[in-house]
């Protein structure tokens, strides 16, 4: 009879797992699904991000966000692209979010060269690829075949990891996208690239405990005085900080060696080190002796991949956006 139920119990584990792989794997999105219908697509998309990061390396890791923040409300479907009052764009979490005029500028080259045919969707996910690459990290095939949403609410940008959301909230926000901890880890390893405002961790300097110099005791104290140093208390809040000190323009592991050493910038960050549940994700990353190693570039592509597959619209659930700010 346990027999039984163990094979019971495991037999449900799988098809929940299945499932789950059913969820975040789009329907209908292949690698080179404009192979015959616009053959220079991704070569296009490719071109128009190393034009933009020549002149404005920054653009690199904004891109790469921009692509976060678009999948993560309504899946991968380019709502974050659309203007008007109420919309995603104007959600306290994306007034941050740069890098439009470059998928701007893409689409209006792919429109010339194929009328109609690709979808903003798949050039934010390209471009946030091509990034990546630029910042001599790894290169991934991206699979292509998205459809653009018509929907682009404000209201509904809750779905983003805030920079103070504890490691349970992470966990349950990535979950709800068939992510697992390991992808959590991985993705927001993507903070080894760009910069992020004062105003978004200085209280971490100041105001977090009423004890001490108030400043939050899992920062190295080594490093409160180098933040205040870039983030005076009473100084300009906008000013920008890397996220991986540094190595703020090169893609690699060292952002989880910070962590390590208390140097994470962000609270949501530094968590993923003192809370136990991933911090051996972080240290299998830095090969920690005892644990099995994980590469980052690849659990990175492959972590994306499944990322840019969340609720991908294909057929009529969506449409290809001529001007990628309008609906049409």
């Amino acid at each position: 009879m346990e027999g039984v139920y163990t094979k019971q119990k495991y037999f449900f584990v799988f098809l929940l797992s299945a499932m789950a792989g059913t969820l975040v794997q789009g329907q209908g999105t292949r690698v080179g699904f404009y192979s015959r219908t616009c053959p220079r697509a991704e070569s296009i998309v490719r071109s128009t991000v190393q034009s933009h990061f020549r002149s404005n390396p920054s653009v690199g890791p904004a891109l790469l966000r921009m692509h976060f923040h678009d999948c993560f409300v309504h899946g991968c479907d380019a709502s974050i692209l659309i203007d008007g009052p109420n919309t995603e764009k104007t959600a306290p979490p994306n007034l941050g979010v740069r890098g439009y005029e470059v998928i701007d500028d893409a689409k209006a080259q792919l429109e010339a060269e194929c009328p109609g045919v690709v979808s903003c969707a798949d050039i934010v996910a390209l471009a946030a690829r091509d990034s990546v690459v630029l910042a001599n990290g790894p290169n991934w095939r991206v699979p292509t075949g998205r459809r653009d949403g018509r929907v682009s609410l404000a209201s509904d940008t809750t779905t983003l990891v805030g920079f103070r959301e504890s490691v349970d909230s992470q966990k349950e926000k990535f979950a709800a996208f068939g992510l697992n901890t390991q992808d959590l880890v991985t993705l927001v390893g993507g903070h080894t690239l760009g910069t992020t405002a004062c105003q978004f961790f200085s209280y971490r300097l100041y105001n977090f405990t009423t004890t001490g110099n108030g400043d939050d005791p899992s920062i190295n104290p080594a490093f409160v005085s180098q933040l205040r140093a870039l983030c005076p208390q009473d100084g300009d809040r906008t000013r920008r900080v890397a996220l991986d000190t540094g190595s703020a323009n090169r893609f690699d592991s060292s952002f989880f060696g910070n962590l390590r050493n208390g140097r994470g910038i962000l609270e949501s960050d530094q968590k993923l080190w003192t809370d136990a549940s991933t911090r051996t994700i972080v240290q299998r990353f830095l090969g920690v002796r005892g644990l099995r190693s994980l590469n980052f570039n690849v659990e990175f592509g492959q972590s994306m991949v499944k990322m840019s597959n969340i609720g991908v619209k294909t057929g009529a659930e969506g449409e290809i956006r001529r001007i990628c700010s309008a609906i049409n």
